[in-house]
């Protein structure tokens, strides 16, 4: 299905995909990903309406400057991709990043969420898995093909029985082969608001969490994660025992969310919703 674009409110076209109805489920991705994150998923999901969108500066959005590649500014992004479709609320499935933005919205615009599922993120980061993606965002890939950059995706620590035709994918969906060597799907730039927040002071997130009391909340995690500690999701359960936790073995940061484990607690929560 080909992407359809609207304009943000300073003029940037951003892509979305608008499918099916029922409960309204705004899936948004990590970092440098698009609204292909999902892909894996759909077919496992109950009849619903699937709101995906790429961020500006990925995908086939706008590239804009690396002052907007913000989670404020993903986040209002978000809630206009909701108004130009005319949702008053929506559940929120965000991975990483998009997890992030997610707490934002569920603290800031509370009555247009009907519940959050996070993938693999929380209020407390992992400097490790930072330092991780600090070493890749903004540089493209080394090597000219997708199978190379898949065989190197292959070798990615803390993912356990994953078959080269998934890396094969995840290349294609990270990149774009051209003669002259792969090149990201999104804007080199956003490194740079990456690098100001990896060198400035630590941010306290807690309190956008705690904001989500009252709400629908999930969490998956992989089991292997650089970026979301099991500590740190024993925190989140003591504030939020209602919270629905899977933790999926054979997963690093990100799980892909075909996984039995989160496909069973994605339909839970959306079952709970509806």
């Amino acid at each position: 299905m080909t992407a359809t674009r609207f304009p943000a409110a300073d003029g940037a076209m951003l892509a979305y995909q608008d499918e099916g109805a029922g409960l309204p489920l705004l899936c948004l991705p990590g970092l440098t990903r698009t609204m292909a994150d999902f892909d894996y998923l759909i077919p496992h999901l109950p009849p619903l309406r699937l709101i995906r969108m790429d961020y500006r500066g990925r995908g086939a959005s706008d590239w804009t400057v690396p002052a907007t590649y913000t989670i404020e500014q993903e986040g209002r992004d978000a809630l206009a991709l909701l108004d130009h479709l005319g949702v008053a609320k929506a559940a929120i499935l965000g991975t990483s990043r998009g997890g992030l933005i997610g707490m934002v919205l569920g603290a800031v615009a509370r009555d247009r969420v009907l519940g959050l599922c996070l993938n693999d993120v929380g209020p407390e980061i992992n400097r490790d898995g930072l330092t991780r993606i600090f070493d890749y965002v903004g540089r493209n890939p080394a090597g000219k093909t997708y199978a190379g950059f898949a065989e190197r995706l292959s070798r990615s620590p803390g993912f356990e029985g994953v078959p080269m035709s998934r890396w094969l994918e995840e290349a294609e969906k990270l990149s774009i082969e051209t003669p002259d060597g792969l090149r990201l799907r999104y804007d080199p730039a956003l490194r740079e608001p990456f690098l100001a927040a990896f060198d400035g002071p630590p941010v306290d997130l807690w309190p956008l969490f705690d904001a989500l009391a009252g709400l629908p909340l999930a969490l998956i995690r992989g089991a292997n994660s650089d970026l979301l500690t099991a500590e740190t999701v024993e925190k989140m359960r003591a504030r939020r025992p209602d919270m629905q936790v899977a933790v999926v073995p054979g997963r690093a940061h990100i799980p892909f969310l075909d996984e039995p484990e989160s496909v069973t607690l994605i339909r839970a929560f959306l079952q709970g919703l509806s």
